[in-house]
C-alpha cells in the first residue's frame, strides 16, 4: 500500500524521493530491512510477553545434559516469523486496489 501512497505523492505533489518506490529492487530491499526490524524489535517484545505469561515448551526426558537449558523457551516463535513476512508483503508490493 505504500507503493500507491508514494506514487500518488509523486504524481500530485512531485515529492522528492517518492519516485524510488517504482523500482522493485528498492521495495525488495526495504522489505528485507522491514522484516529484520520486525523480527528483532517486535520479536523481543513478543518473547518477553510470552515469558511473562509462562507459555513455554514442556521437555521430554531424553537424558541429554543441555536440554534443561531450553526448558523456559517460549514456543510461539512462528508468530514472529509470520509477522516478519506478512507485514512487509502487504505494505510494499504493487497490489491492485480493486480487482
Amino acid at each position: 500500500m505504500l507503493y500507491h501512497l508514494f506514487t500518488f505523492l509523486d504524481a500530485k505533489f512531485n515529492l522528492i524521493g517518492a519516485g524510488v518506490f517504482k523500482y522493485i529492487t528498492f521495495r525488495a530491499a526495504l522489505a528485507i530491512i522491514t522484516s529484520l526490524v520486525i523480527s528483532l524489535f517486535i520479536g523481543k517484545k513478543i518473547i518477553n510477553y510470552l515469558q511473562s505469561k509462562q507459555i513455554n515448551d514442556e521437555n521430554r526426558d531424553l537424558g541429554l545434559k543441555d536440554m534443561y537449558d531450553k526448558s523456559h523457551t517460549p514456543t510461539m516463535g512462528g508468530i514472529i516469523i509470520i509477522a516478519a513476512i506478512l507485514i512487509p508483503s502487504l505494505l510494499l508490493p504493487n497490489l491492485p486496489m480493486f480487482m
